[in-house]
């Protein structure tokens, strides 16, 4: 009783000391309507970073340099080569259409324009592989997942394993292989808890089924790198096996370990391209693995439902895997924040009056 009535006299007691207090004019605050693009320059390569400049810009407008975000939309499948084989700065009504495609396969709201969702998903970090119909790939498209054109897998007898090996000649040495081929075993692994087929470690390069390496710029496949950001990695389909990562990247194992603001989670990057080497195309869902973007010092190694039911579409479902299990560690956060008591205690009711009588003293 003594504690409830000393809590409500203190609250009294403060509203008297600020209502005796002489009023101060209310400070005046920034404007807020302005947008504001959350993207780091250290984030992006220094051409995709340019393009923050088109930010709002819509149909009819004309801005010098808009040529060469075209030239990123038909990279990527968007937008293809016009007759006269260049692009103008003009943002035309087949641009246009490029801009609500390329929103309509991220998950972006629809809005024809380059808004600042839209820009800061275009200069971030990203997979090679492109999200739509290309110069020299097409793509199934599901409402979500997608499958490189025709659905191609591994075909091969049960039980299927398929073989994996590191190129001698193409790595990194900031980390060691033995913790590389870690990384990679734990990222086969996810896709293998969820569909009949295995992944095993072979020492002949040329002969394993999927072949990874790091490279540099241009490494002789038609897709170069373009240096730290930008283009993180890319794959190819099913039964090509290439599997490429830019050599050029901050890669990290451990985040408290690297900290660097560019570094790249290895992890996440490898499970993502086999995703590519098994017949996954992007998907348009943000938090799934298969979906193109991966922003720096993020780390995104847990199949979600989306990415399951993609590839269990091209090989079937592992016998003992479930999706109760996945939607159990997709739920168990919630458990970690969820409210224990929905009833606010008197404390938690103090520092909110509080912060209200204090805020009208300010006025």
């Amino acid at each position: 009783m003594f504690q409830i009535f000393s809590y409500y006299s203190f609250l009294i007691s403060l509203s008297f000391l600020c209502l005796s207090r002489p009023s101060f004019p209310a400070r005046i605050l920034p404007d807020s309507s302005s947008t504001v693009i959350t993207v780091d320059t250290h984030n992006t390569t220094t051409t995709w970073h340019e393009f923050t400049r088109f930010l709002d810009a819509g149909k009819g407008s004309q801005v010098s340099g808009m040529s060469e975000l075209k030239k990123y939309f038909n990279r990527f499948g968007y937008l293809p080569i016009p007759d006269t084989n260049n692009f103008t700065d003009i943002f035309d009504k087949q641009f246009e259409s490029a801009v609500i495609a390329y929103q309509t396969n991220l998950g972006l709201l629809v809005t024809g324009k380059l808004d600042s969702d839209t820009i800061s998903t275009i200069v971030s970090p990203r997979c090679g592989v492109g999200d739509t119909k290309t110069h020299n790939s097409t793509f199934h498209v599901t409402k979500h997942f997608a499958y490189f054109y025709g659905k191609p897998r591994w075909a091969r007898q049960a039980p299927v394993i398929l073989t994996y090996a590191f190129s001698q000649n193409h790595m990194i040495d900031y980390i060691g292989l033995n913790d590389i081929k870690t990384v990679f075993k734990h990222a086969f692994s996810r896709w293998a808890q969820v569909i009949p087929v295995s992944f095993m470690e072979i020492e002949d390069y040329p002969s394993a089924d999927i072949r990874i390496g790091f490279y540099h710029r241009d490494h002789g496949d038609g897709e170069p790198f373009d240096g730290a950001l930008g283009v993180l990695a890319h794959a190819f389909s099913p039964e090509n096996g290439r599997l490429h990562l830019d050599a050029s990247e901050t890669w990290a194992l451990d985040f408290e370990k690297t900290k660097s603001r560019v570094a790249v989670d290895l992890e996440s990057v490898a499970t993502h391209e086999i995703g590519h080497v098994l017949g996954l195309a992007h998907s348009s869902v943000k938090e799934a693995v298969m979906y193109p973007s991966l922003s720096p010092g993020t780390k995104k190694v847990d199949l979600k439902i989306d990415d399951v039911k993609g590839v269990q579409a091209l090989y079937g479902s592992n016998p003992n895997f479930t999706f109760s299990s996945l939607l159990a560690s997709e739920n168990s956060f919630n458990k970690g924040i969820g409210l224990r008591n929905t009833r606010p205690s008197k404390w938690t009711i103090s520092l909110v009056v509080g912060i209200l009588i204090l805020f009208l003293c300010t006025k």
